[in-house]
């Protein structure tokens, strides 16, 4: 009997520290997931299936306002925007993510190593990344996709190794910060390998912090992927950039305004979310 009002009590608890969660606030976690959720939803769907053919033009249609048949309406050559948003967005959120696993698998490895052992390897770390974060990242993958080419590929290599160093120094940061810890020390005397130690007992207890490095890292490849798509660098035709569909858009703004708006918008729409979901989890930490 006793132990059934335990689990009750238990079971009850979760409700109530929800609802005391929701009244102390954090409207930054709950407002972020919603727009995130709803960006990664379509960009998702948008792999599988789009109301239209994002290839797919049509003279007759030609900027055709918003409308149900069109709810973002369409396009110089007819076709319909809100089909080719769908897709961009999928791209850019693919190839940010990307970008954010190669920079920050990277930046885990080379932090957490640099961080525990320290010593000359580590000074030569640290200069190398801070002769990279004195180049403008953008001019920087510029140079690199003049070398290697256009190309997701080439884009997604270029971003990542532009990331890195950022990484790299946060990573460091918190390994120099947990590596004279008490539990570390005893992790030593008690004979435990310097692999097990950087990887189980430090790297597990740096996840708050990296994770809203992640999450800014992540909108910081979504700018930069446009940035790159509207200078013509980035995704290539026929497949949909967001970047690349504000290029186009730029001649029509007093004719068709739509024509921007819509992949403005979004981009502005997956920053915004993913900006308000790192600040709430940074405050819920």
């Amino acid at each position: 009997m006793q132990k059934k009002e335990q689990q009750k009590g238990k079971v009850n608890s979760v409700p109530h520290k929800l609802v005391k969660w929701l009244k102390n606030g954090n409207p930054y976690l709950w407002i972020g997931l919603f727009m995130t959720g709803v960006a990664v939803g379509l960009a998702v769907l948008g792999i599988f299936w789009t109301p239209y053919s994002t290839t797919e033009m049509s003279a007759a249609e030609r900027f055709v306002g918003p409308s149900l048949k069109h709810l973002f309406g369409t396009d110089n050559f007819g076709r319909d925007i809100f089909s080719r948003v769908m897709e961009g967005a999928g791209i850019t959120i693919l190839i940010s993510s990307l970008v954010v696993l190669f920079s920050g698998t990277l930046g885990i490895l080379i932090g957490a190593v640099t961080g525990y052992m320290g010593g000359v390897v580590d000074e030569l770390v640290m200069r190398v990344t801070d002769a990279v974060n004195g180049f403008p990242s953008i001019l920087l993958a510029l140079v690199m996709i003049s070398i290697m080419g256009s190309g997701n590929q080439n884009l997604i290599l270029s971003l990542g190794i532009v990331f890195t160093p950022s990484f790299v120094r946060i990573v460091r940061s918190e390994f120099i910060r947990l590596r004279d810890a008490d539990y570390i020390s005893r992790a030593r005397l008690m004979g435990v390998g310097r692999l097990r130690i950087l990887f189980v007992h430090i790297l597990p207890n740096i996840f708050s912090t990296f994770w809203v490095s992640v999450m800014i890292g992540f909108n910081n490849g979504i700018l930069a992927e446009s940035g790159m798509s509207y200078l013509g660098i980035g995704v290539q035709p026929p497949e949909a950039s967001l970047g690349k569909m504000l290029s186009d858009a730029q001649g029509y703004l007093m004719k068709a305004p739509w024509y921007a708006l819509a992949p403005g918008l979004t981009i502005v729409w997956i920053v915004l979310g993913f900006s308000l979901l790192s600040e709430g989890i940074r405050r819920k930490s």
